[in-house]
């Protein structure tokens, strides 16, 4: 059968759907609050237009993947056709099926050079301008990694560095104004204990950014002043903490629990499992391995730094929608990886239950869990339903934390 002739028509769901997510209710996980990475590059966006031509958005990349390898499965399929996150009535969708299924937050990744914004819209046209987003909170994790020409990558060829992570200290003080004015003002920003969270990704391109630890400490001292001067009872900002450096140009920071108790972060998390497992195995690692060497990783992280330390899950892992599909295949390096199979829903499920059973024993207040992701589909990490498994990880989430 050819999946995409069961993809159902984009109007007709927003016909069905636009009548009806009004009447529903965000379902309830009680003590645990679960957290899910968004990636908004499936929306047209003017810097990709300039580049890469118009109307260019990443499912480019998914509808052209092709399998590298016997068994391989792609090109993946979403269930929903190939939405545009930028529209309040497609988003709105999106966010009704998440807030039902046990996910109370979006952390989007957010991105913000010395030249001023990117991929904003699909939050601030499409999140904030839906009118259900009062269904689930959302937040921001300052995505400060170099963005390079890697959508698609070739193999041998060198990868264009495109927008620098590494900002300017005016920079940085006209970006924390902005968000805490357009993001933090805003009903439905997610809060711990009554102070927003603020995510940061690359901890070696802050500490550059300032030039000094102490450049970087005093960096955070004022967005944190700033935000309890706009009314907040304080802000709790978060790190992202790898073992394991992916993109080009990340490095991995030395002593990341000083860094941290140093710099005054409020609490640490993960990204995506692959950042504290290596996948050892070409072209293929087991889900169930790699979850089991990540536990271990979370289980020394839980006493090793002096903030909560929250579990990540990640739904899986393949990017080679994002190299050329007409370039040779092999292990040379970030987008041309190994990849995660037997990562079905219920070992997904299984990891879900791990990660719940963690959280009761290693943290005290807040239970926070992230997970990777809603729609990383060219990194093979997305919750969004699909044609093969449709709602299978979000029921995963639903049955773990929200059915009793």
């Amino acid at each position: 059968m050819n999946r995409k002739n069961i993809v159902p028509t984009i109007s007709l769901l927003l016909c069905v759907f636009t009548g009806a997510y009004g009447q529903q209710k965000k379902s309830s996980n009680g003590k645990y609050q679960i957290a899910v990475y968004y990636f908004p590059d499936y929306h047209i966006d003017k810097r990709n237009e300039e580049y890469r031509g118009k109307n260019w958005t990443e499912w480019e990349l998914v509808k052209k993947a092709k399998p590298r390898f016997e068994g391989h499965d792609q090109p993946k399929v979403p269930l929903w056709g190939y939405t545009d996150e930028a529209n309040p009535l497609q988003m709105a969708q999106k966010i009704e099926t998440a807030s039902t299924h046990g996910i109370n937050a979006f952390i989007f990744d957010w991105y913000y050079y010395n030249d001023g914004p990117f991929l904003e819209r699909g939050l601030e046209n499409g999140f904030m301008m839906a009118k259900n987003n009062n269904l689930m909170k959302f937040s921001l994790m300052w995505a400060n990694h170099n963005w390079s020409d890697l959508h698609p990558a070739t193999h041998g060829k060198p990868q264009k560095l495109m927008y620098p992570g590494k900002i300017t200290a005016e920079t940085w003080d006209k970006m924390t104004d902005y968000i805490i004015t357009k993001y933090f003002k805003h009903p439905s920003y997610w809060k711990i204990d009554g102070c927003p969270y603020f995510s940061i990704y690359d901890l070696g391109n802050f500490l550059d950014s300032f030039g000094s630890l102490e450049g970087a400490a005093k960096a955070i001292a004022d967005f944190r002043a700033k935000t309890k001067k706009a009314g907040f009872k304080d802000l709790n900002i978060n790190a992202v903490v790898w073992g394991n450096t992916i993109l080009p140009g990340e490095k991995t920071i030395i002593s990341p629990d000083l860094l941290v108790k140093n710099l005054g972060f409020n609490s640490v998390t993960d990204y995506v499992w692959i950042h504290h497992v290596v996948l050892n195995s070409f072209p293929t690692n087991a889900y169930d391995s790699v979850k089991n060497v990540y536990f271990k990783y979370a289980l020394n992280a839980s006493g090793k730094f002096n903030v909560p330390y929250y579990p990540n899950v990640s739904m899986g892992w393949d990017s080679s929608p994002r190299t050329n599909q007409e370039s040779s295949w092999g292990n040379f390096g970030y987008p041309y990886t190994p990849i995660i199979i037997g990562n079905t829903p219920n070992a997904f499920k299984n990891a879900l239950i791990e990660a719940k059973d963690f959280m009761d024993k290693h943290l005290n207040k807040t239970k926070i869990l992230t997970i990777n992701s809603w729609n990383e589909w060219t990194e093979g990490s997305y919750l969004e339903p699909d044609t093969l498994n449709k709602f299978g990880y979000l029921d995963a989430i639903k049955q773990v934390f929200v059915d009793k």
